[in-house]
């Protein structure tokens, strides 16, 4: 259910970029969720399809791009998927890591169109 103000929220970031643009429809809408966010693809769909209803996003499809969780052993400074951890840095043992990589959430691009490409593509 977190999914749902999350999704508010980028429904307002779209309205603005595409108000910005000059805008008369939005199309796709390019995002990015990692693999720690705990943000479920599914989730975010349905809010937006409702929440979308009436606005120039209404049928914009959201295209979801996954981020792997990635840490750093801060005693090496290796990098490993979040995955390799388990009991320790796969290379020092060491359990002193920090994630760079995986709780990110963030719009990649909008696709939109202006008033003159929306009658040209319904003539």
């Amino acid at each position: 259910m977190h999914e749902l103000p999350i999704t508010q929220h980028l429904l307002e970031i779209v309205l603005r970029h595409a108000e910005q643009a000059g805008a008369a429809r939005v199309t796709d809408i390019y995002l990015v969720i990692g693999q720690l966010s705990s943000y479920v693809d599914e989730s975010i769909q349905f809010y937006w399809d409702t929440l979308c209803r009436g606005t120039v996003a209404e049928g914009a499809q959201l295209h979801f791009e996954h981020i792997q969780a990635e840490v750093e052993c801060q005693a090496c400074g290796m990098h490993s998927a979040w995955g390799e951890i388990g009991q320790g840095c796969p290379n020092c043992g060491s359990l002193r890591v920090k994630v760079i990589a995986g709780e990110e959430f963030y719009v990649r691009a909008i696709r939109v169109q202006t008033a003159d490409e929306v009658e040209g593509s319904e003539a």
